[in-house]
């Protein structure tokens, strides 16, 4: 079993947790944690980019000049791509880019992130986070109590709209629910804070 120590919000050790090696001991799967990855960003794009072709510009109805005799070049339209305001040739179009990945390669890149936390000692475990009323001071103080530096991902079992609206304005800070978690947002934060309740949930939900 790894034993990680347990901190209150003061930032003083009150015990220790032991997590399940099957959740947080598994050997990192680069391969996998990459195509998670890459999953989550192209299924946030809107894939609302769009641009016009020579059909749908406006204007052009009317050959420029004759096919020949003129010494110019032969044209159809003033709406070609070749002219100002004309269309554009093979530009974007609305397109989805989402795809999805087999159920067992998410949960091994879950894993694989969820052990790189820990073995990188990103991972900082708390008994418990309440706060009394919504003061993003709070926040802050708890944060350098815990010796939380630079990007965090805060992760609740339940909502929590003291602690989420405390955090919202804290620049690099973010908070996330277990059944929310996702590859990406916990390899782009340095460090990982996370309720014993949440490891609980998380471990429930992986370990089989």
């Amino acid at each position: 079993m790894l034993d990680l120590k347990v901190l209150n919000m003061n930032g003083e050790e009150v015990g220790t947790l032991s997590l399940s090696e099957a959740v947080f001991g598994v050997e990192p799967n680069a391969v996998a944690m990459h195509a998670a990855v890459i999953n989550y960003l192209a299924n946030r794009r809107h894939g609302t980019q769009s641009t016009k072709t020579r059909t749908e510009v406006s204007g052009g109805g009317r050959k420029p000049w004759k096919q020949k005799g003129t010494g110019h070049a032969r044209q159809g339209s003033t709406r070609a791509p070749q002219w100002a305001h004309g269309g554009v040739a093979l530009g974007p179009k609305p397109r989805k880019y989402r795809f999805t990945l087999n159920k067992k390669v998410r949960r091994t890149a879950m894993l694989s992130a969820l052990s790189c936390k820990v073995a990188a000692g990103e991972m900082i475990v708390l008994d418990s986070l309440e706060l009394a009323e919504i003061k993003t001071k709070a926040m802050v103080k708890v944060l350098a109590n815990i010796k939380a530096e630079g990007k965090t991902l805060i992760v609740m079992p339940s909502v929590n709209e003291n602690v989420i609206r405390s955090a919202h304005n804290i620049p690099g800070v973010k908070t996330a629910l277990t059944n929310t978690l996702n590859v990406y947002d916990i390899l782009n934060y340095d460090n990982f804070v996370v309720t014993k309740e949440a490891v609980e949930k998380i471990e429930e939900v992986y370990s089989k």
